[in-house]
Formats: C-alpha cells, structure tokens, sequence
C-alpha cells in the first residue's frame, strides 16, 4: 500500500470522520482494478447506490447483538446454510451451468429457486457467467480472475459492478426457453424475500437475522472463495492452463466444490472430488436423489482422466 495513500486517509480522517469511511470503502473497492489502469477502472467501476442491498445485508448481522441467538436460531442458521448451499452447487452450478446430471423440469424448478434463495441472482445470470468464466478462465476475458484484478476482484467486486450485471441468454441457449426460468431469473429476489418472510414468522426476529441474513452471509464468502482463493492457495494434481487448485478446507466449506483443480481439468464431472477420499457432499446427496428417481444420467470422470491424475 503506498504511503501517500495510507497519509491521505489519515488526513481525511482527522478532518472528516463520516465521508473518510465511505472514501475508505470507494478506495479498497477499487484498489485491485485501478492497478491495472485508467480503463480497467472505468469499465469495472462497482455501482454503489445497487450495491447497498449487498452491503445492508452484511450490516444485518450485527442485530444479532440485539436478538441474541438460541440453539433454535443457531440451528435454523446452519441448516438454511446448507440447503441454500446445496441449491447453489447442485442447482447452479453442477446442473444450470455444466448439465452433469438431468432431472425433471419441475425439480429443475426447485433447483433454481433454492439457488434464488442464496440470494445470488438468478439461475440463468450464474450460469451464463460461469460457462464464460471456464471458456477465458484466468485469461483477459475472464470476469472474476484474481490472476488478473487481485482477491476483492474475484470474491466480489465482479458481482457488484454494472458491467456484469446482465444475462446472456446466448450463452445459455438450452435453459433460457423455459419461461418459468426467465421469470425466476427476471424476479431473482423473490425466493430470498419469500424466505426471509418465514424465518421472520417461525421465530421472529432472532429467525429473521440469524435464519436469514447471518446465514446468507456466511454463504455469500462461502460460494465466493472458490473464484478467489481456489485460484490462489492449494494443491495442483492437473496441469490446466489455469491457476485453479484442490483445497480439503474450501471442499468442506463448500460441499465439495474445493476440489477446483479436478473440476477444471473435466468440468461435465456431477462429482468434484474424484476419489473417494475427495469429501464431496453435494455429489452424496445427488446419488442419494438419483435413489427416488429425481435426479439421473449422472455423469462421472471416465477411466483416462483418474488415470491421468495418478501419473
């Protein structure tokens, strides 16, 4: 951090308490983007006015220091982290983005409104973003590589800017003639408002900011490491032409998506974890679905990429 910089924040605070916060928060927003210069910074300029909604979110939180939190709250918390969680692995991403597995078009429903719960945008925005994101991983098209814009880049900083905040429906030609999709992407709120609303009815305020804000937040930097530091800190079992990596930690947070280096090597696998020390969760569920008949065609790595692996 250059120094000027670090001296010029400390005068701001002096003088101006309030604006020396919303420019520290400006600043580190766009620390990583104008590093790589003037028009960088300009098309990836986040909008903070629709942004607010992100950070309200996060500030939330802190009314647990009002609510309290009982077992039934923690509970509640952690168990709408992991369905949510499982909407946004096995719905968005393992199913909307890379169709490892095919299921019926009203489970395909459920899917993506669980995922729309996560309050991640909507089904066919992710997916769009995610089929380019493995076409330019790590190149200069790349939306979220932390390769070329830094960390806050690519945990973040993509989702909030006007650049991105599109879909593109070319992209995602084979879900986007579902009407009941486009319109759960267009109202993508929906399912997270309908959720808060219930949280807030089954245990009233400590449901609401435990069930839902804390729970969506600890989701939110949960699904996000995996474009920032999947890309950064692990182990490479692949030679890809990215800088994607297997990490056990983020696998457990995860579900199982921590196991990013496989899942870039052959990304039409329905298991990120290959082997069967590879702890993947979201895969166990899918096969215990498949057991009813709700999910099928599930597809795992053929013989030659396991084998790829061990040499």
């Amino acid at each position: 951090m250059p120094s000027s910089w670090v001296g010029a924040r400390t005068v701001a605070k002096a003088s101006r308490p309030g604006p020396y916060v919303w420019q520290v928060i400006k600043e580190f927003m766009h620390e990583s983007v104008t590093a790589v210069g003037p028009q960088a910074a300009s098309e990836n300029r986040i909008n903070l006015i629709e942004s607010l909604p992100f950070f309200a979110v996060h500030l939330a939180c802190l009314a647990a220091i009002f609510t309290g939190v009982s077992w039934g709250a923690f509970w509640l918390c952690i168990s709408l982290h992991l369905i949510r969680m499982f909407g946004v692995t096995a719905g968005y991403h393992r199913y909307f983005a890379h169709k490892t597995y095919r299921t019926s078009r009203w489970f395909q429903f459920v899917l993506a409104w669980l995922g729309c719960s996560a309050v991640q945008k909507g089904p066919l925005w992710w997916a769009s973003h995610h089929r380019h994101h493995h076409q330019h991983s790590d190149q200069q098209q790349d939306v979220h590589s932390p390769k070329r814009l830094g960390f806050w880049w690519s945990h973040v900083g993509w989702i909030l800017c006007d650049r991105y905040k599109d879909t593109n429906f070319s992209r995602i030609k084979d879900f986007a003639n579902y009407p009941e999709l486009r319109w759960l992407n267009r109202f993508h709120v929906v399912p997270g408002m309908v959720l808060a609303a219930g949280c807030f009815l089954w245990a009233g305020w400590q449901g609401l900011v435990w069930g839902f804000f804390v729970s969506t937040v600890l989701l939110y930097h949960s699904t996000f490491v995996i474009n920032s530091l999947c890309h950064m800190f692990g182990k490479r079992r692949y030679d890809t032409a990215d800088t994607s990596r297997n990490s056990l930690l983020l696998a457990l947070l995860t579900m199982g998506e921590g196991w990013h280096n496989n899942h870039h090597y052959y990304a039409t696998s329905v298991n990120q974890g290959f082997f069967w020390w590879e702890f993947d969760i979201s895969y166990y569920i899918l096969r215990l679905l498949s057991l009813f008949h709700l999910v099928w065609g599930l597809k795992t790595p053929p013989r030659h990429i396991l084998e790829a692996a061990k040499s």
